[in-house]
């Protein structure tokens, strides 16, 4: 099996994450800081490990400042719906996922907000003008995904950033596809809120991320429940993480996470300039085979849409996966918006997804399965 759907989930993951979950079902299993016995106080000392690892990684202020998701979808929407402001403005663009797409439309229906899309004037990504000519007075939210998981578009979130600060408005940059490959100061940057999917470019488990956040904004919980403190108060914590994290968190994931983050950080360079060479190959071949492709080169973070003459996405997906045991993805990626930018609602995109774990050998293998299939459509 040759596996290209990184994008979706890495599915080779490091020794060092197989062996920390493995550790933590072994050694650390208690309910991490909901009892005062020695086995839960272990745990916790390992949870708080992580979050200092996360909060260093993206430079929040403190540990406190990381809360721990089952996904990058749940932190968008906590980030999203816990910062509702009634009769507010929000600016999100093309490139967004339907974990912030949905709750917006949810919001827009219900009549508490309302909010634009900017559509980028180039192909390589969203920059701060496409923003700011949908800046309204009643601005509170600027909803910007860092790397497309369609097509590997960039947003130039510094400049963004820089202007959210500067205009007092809360900036969320979902990270589910730059965490890992690119190198994020939410300070630097200017970000409020990062959302973070573990199971991507950090290599972690499945059903693992978190929200981090900034000083200067904070979401109001939109999930109630036992946190371990405060237990005799029927209303949430006022402190974090306690405040927007409820019942019993994983402990294993949390500590896949960790062991995936610093694998990736001690072999950042060599991770990511091999996906930089094998995505500018695999962009290159294809356009010298007359395929139409919906990456610009520039952007080589391992993400390139393609489609060959008019054949369905997902039936090359599967033709793909059926004679050739190559694993893609085709169809919509759960980006409506971004598909109708790219003028491929009809048939979709085919979109491999490349990881630290793949070869040129892999590549070379999909581009002789791509030529073969467009050969027999043309035939």
């Amino acid at each position: 099996m040759i596996y290209l759907d990184n994008s979706a989930s890495t599915y080779f993951k490091p020794k060092e994450v197989l062996k920390a979950v493995n550790d933590s079902l072994l050694f650390y299993s208690a309910n991490p800081g909901r009892s005062g016995h020695q086995a839960s106080t272990k745990g916790a000392l390992k949870i708080e490990e992580a979050r200092e690892s996360i909060a260093q990684h993206f430079n929040a202020p403190t540990s406190q400042n990381i809360i721990w998701t089952q996904n990058c979808s749940q932190a968008l929407n906590i980030a999203i719906l816990g910062s509702v402001k009634q009769g507010g403005h929000i600016i999100t663009t093309e490139n967004e996922h339907n974990s912030v797409l949905r709750p917006l439309e949810f919001l827009k229906s219900k009549g508490i907000i309302d909010y634009d899309i900017a559509f980028q004037q180039n192909d390589k990504g969203i920059c701060l003008n496409d923003i700011k000519k949908h800046l309204k007075n009643d601005t509170y939210m600027i909803v910007c995904n860092h790397i497309s998981n369609v097509n590997a578009a960039i947003s130039q979130i510094k400049e963004i950033g820089k202007f959210c600060k500067e205009h007092n408005i809360i900036f969320l940059v979902d990270g589910a596809q730059s965490c890992g490959h690119i190198k994020i100061d939410i300070q630097e940057c200017c970000i409020d809120f990062l959302t973070v999917a573990g199971h991507k470019g950090f290599y972690a488990p499945q059903s693992i991320g978190c929200l981090v956040l900034n000083d200067y904004f904070y979401p109001e919980p939109i999930l109630f429940g036992g946190t371990g403190t405060n237990s005799l108060e029927l209303y949430q914590p006022a402190t974090f993480p306690e405040r927007l994290e409820i019942g019993t968190i994983s402990t294993p994931l949390i500590l896949g996470l960790n062991a995936g983050l610093k694998f990736v950080e001690g072999n950042f360079k060599e991770i990511n300039g091999k996906i930089d060479d094998l995505t500018t190959y695999l962009i290159y071949e294809l356009t010298k085979m007359d395929i139409t492709t919906y990456t610009n080169p520039e952007n080589t973070f391992g993400v390139v849409a393609f489609n060959i003459l008019d054949i369905d996405s997902n039936q090359v997906a599967n033709i793909l996966s059926q004679k050739y045991g190559i694993c893609v993805r085709g169809g919509y990626h759960c980006a409506p918006i971004k598909h109708k930018a790219l003028g491929t609602l009809q048939q979709g995109a085919v979109r491999a997804s490349l990881s630290y774990f793949n070869t040129f050998s892999d590549i070379q293998k999909l581009l002789n399965a791509v030529k073969q299939i467009r050969k027999m459509a043309i035939m």
